[in-house]
Parts: C-alpha cells; structure tokens; sequence
C-alpha cells in the first residue's frame, strides 16, 4: 500500500491582508472588577482613581459615568506587546515572514496565528510549550548522521526520542524532505531571525518514519508508528499521507486498531483527506477517531486537488488553485492558482536547506491543524489533560465557517482558527 507525495505547482503573487476584530477578554485585555474613574478638577481628592466593582465592568462603568463630578469612567484596559517574530522569510527584513507565510496571518484564508500566539505566551506556555506532536512521515532533518544527512538549521531543539519504521533504528532522519516541511508548518523555530516560523513553536516534536525516500510506507509499519507514538505520551498525532482510494476500511485492520489504542491513550490523530480531488475521504483519515483535514487555498477556497465528503471534519491552507466554486464567491478557478505552502526543508537531492516552491496539499493542511490542536493543549482552555474527542468539539466550535452556512462537505466545520481556538474563556459575572 502506497502513500502519496504531496503536488507540486508554482508559487504566486501575495493576496492582502484584512484585519478581524477579536472580543476582549476580562482579564487578558482589561482588569477584571477594576474601572479607570476620572473627576472634574473642582472635585475633592485625585483626579484619576481605580475603582473595584463587582459584576459586569461596562455596567458599571456606565453607572459611575452618571454621577456628579465624574468625567469620564472605563475598563482598566491592557496593553500587550504583540510577539511578531522576526524570522526574514525570503525578504531578508525583520518580520519578512509575513510576506511569505499567508497561511499564518489574520485573513480570510490564514489561521490567525499571531493572536494564538499572544493567548499562549498570556498564559506561560510560548508556542504550546510541552505538549509533544508526533510527526509520522518520511522523517525529520532533526540531526547529522554522518556525511548524507544533514540537521535543519531552523528547527526547533525540543525533540522526543522517535523510531523509524523504516530501517528499524532510532534514527528518524528524513531522505525526502516531506516529513521536514510537515515539521516544520509545526515547529520551526521562531523569533531566531532565521527563516520562517512555526505555528506551535514551542512544541516538542517526535519524530516516527514510516515513509521511505520516495514518500512511500506500508500498513504494518503504519500501524506501528501508531501505536509507538500513542504509547510513547504523544498528545497529537499528524497524518500527512493518504491511501489509494480502492483501499478499504476491511484491508488495513492493523491501521485502524492501532488509531483505536492510539484514541483510548488520549492522542489526537489528524489526517490529510487526500489530494485526489475525490468525494469521498481516504483513509487514514475517513477512519473513525481520526480528526480528517481538506486543503483550502490563499483565497480561501476549497483547493481543486482536496478531497472532500461527508466524513470531512476541517479545512485548512493547503496552497494551490481554487476548486470549480460554483456559488462559492472566494473561488475563482479562471484566475492564477494562489501560492504553495513554504516552510524550511531540502532538496532530496541536493541535501541543501531553503524555502522552496512546490509544497501544496491536504499534508500541507493537517500540520496546521495538529499545530492548532497542541496550542489548544497548552492554553488550558480546556483543561490540564483534554480528551481527543474535546480538542476535536473545541477546534471545530471556532473554526471559520466556509461555503454553504454551516457544516458541509466542501469544507467540514470551516478552516481551523487557532486564534479563537486559544482564546480564553470569558469568566461569568461575579456574585
């Protein structure tokens, strides 16, 4: 059983950005119980004072602004420094990943990780600080071993102990540069002024090959990743390949016992949905227990290449031209395709590190989800230890609703926002 590689095409011109308006929070954006109270001059004692209410703050405040003397009265607003890495992408100017990286922005078709990140570094855990991602591909450039394989220069150094399914050793090293990019849509390194940026930066990542050079892995050492990196403590698990469409559910029982055992041991399993352009998921992703991811593209389209259907759960950029949108107005396939996804990895056979073009498809998508979900872990939004099924109800509750109102089979839930994802929950009013 064959897995397949991602599509390559060109990369494209840059789309613009547009802001979106985000709800304050008690307690991250103003000071729960405080409002900010400022007299006229002729009033006795300060002029500005704090003062601590109970209940809702903008009640209160309407309620001092009435009275005599008061000028004005308002939440005791919060200012953030915003983290804005500035890792140079291909600009060579600080903060240049913005210019390449689409898929990370505040936009209709990104995931809006600059606000994630403010969430997660509010609360102590930088770029989903301890929550470990297993990545099962053709390996990670996350070490030299001897004079063929070479580290990635821009990747993040919290690494779990993996296993390669492949060779049967413990070195996990990528011979394709799939497995890398997948990596790093995860976890590159942030903020180094190298490169480009991860979505969960701080992340710890375990390498598991069960893709060979050619992108290529069978059922059994499938399986046995599965279960390796369940057992292993892996919170979530990312699937960037897919099978033939002729595989059936009946011919890979090893594959989905062990996304059975990987559920019951708490790990999230997300999974490409397949580049076939099919209506209908392919496995591994249309298993149960297993969160399926379709590809959408810069101008938040679905992507032509995405396989979708019923047992489509998200969305995510994936890169590449817009699918026949009839009725969808983002979709425009007459027009230029929009840009791939680019990340830090190599040429196979050149061994040489940079951004390349030609990354685009549903494994492109599923990092960006498996990132989302480990920033989830990590704000606590849900708690110290969340169930799959939890992080799965969380990321679907606040993804961007695509194509026809509603859940669909064109999109799923909508495209993952890890913004809202992470975003805490609003406190009730005080008693």
């Amino acid at each position: 059983l064959a897995a397949c590689a991602v599509v390559a095409a060109p990369a494209h011109a840059p789309a613009a950005t547009r802001p979106l308006a985000r709800t304050a929070v008690a307690g991250r954006d103003y000071r729960a119980g405080e409002v900010v109270v400022r007299y006229a001059r002729t009033a006795p004692g300060p002029t500005q004072r704090v003062i601590h209410v109970r209940g809702d703050v903008g009640r209160a405040a309407a309620r001092l602004t009435r009275r005599p003397h008061v000028v004005s009265a308002s939440p005791n607003w919060i200012a953030h420094a915003a983290y804005i890495p500035n890792d140079p992408g291909t600009t060579g100017q600080v903060g240049g990943w913005m210019a390449t990286q689409w898929n990370f922005l505040n936009t209709p078709a990104g995931v809006d990780a600059p606000d994630a990140w403010d969430h997660l570094i509010a609360v102590g855990k930088p770029g989903g600080l301890g929550v470990t991602v297993a990545v099962l591909d053709t390996g990670i450039a996350y070490r030299a071993l001897g004079t063929r394989f070479k580290r990635d220069p821009d990747f993040s150094q919290r690494l779990r102990r993996g296993y390669d399914f492949v060779d049967n050793d413990h070195y996990a090293v990528d011979q394709n540069g799939h497995g890398t990019h997948v990596a790093s849509t995860i976890a590159e390194a942030s903020d180094n002024g190298l490169a480009l940026t991860g979505l969960a930066y701080g992340a710890t990542i375990m390498p598991v090959r069960v893709l060979d050079r050619l992108g290529e892995g069978d059922s059994a050492a499938i399986a046995s990743g599965i279960r390796y990196a369940a057992k292993q403590g892996a919170k979530i698990i990312n699937l960037s390949f897919e099978f033939s469409a002729t595989v059936t559910a009946g011919e890979i029982p090893d594959i989905l016992s062990a996304l059975r055992y990987a559920h019951r041991k708490g790990s999230l399993v997300v999974a490409a949905s397949g580049n076939a352009a099919s209506a209908s998921i392919a496995y591994p992703a249309r298993a149960s227990h297993v969160l399926s991811v379709g590809a959408i593209t810069e101008h938040a389209c679905q992507a032509d290449y995405s396989n979708s259907g019923a047992q489509l759960d998200l969305s995510a950029p994936g890169g590449g031209p817009d699918a026949d949108g009839t009725g969808d107005p983002n979709c425009h396939p007459e027009q230029d395709p929009g840009r791939d996804i680019i990340q830090m990895t190599f040429d196979g056979s050149v061994r040489k590190f940079g951004l390349p073009d030609g990354y685009m498809g549903t494994s492109m998508a599923a990092p960006h989800v498996s990132a989302t979900a480990a920033l989830v872990v990590a704000s606590g939004v849900l708690g110290p230890n969340p169930t799959p099924d939890a992080i799965e109800r969380r990321l679907k509750a606040t993804a961007d609703d695509l194509g026809a109102p509603g859940t669909d089979s064109r999109y799923g839930a909508g495209k993952v926002n890890a913004g809202r994802a992470t975003a805490p929950i609003v406190p009730p009013p005080a008693k």
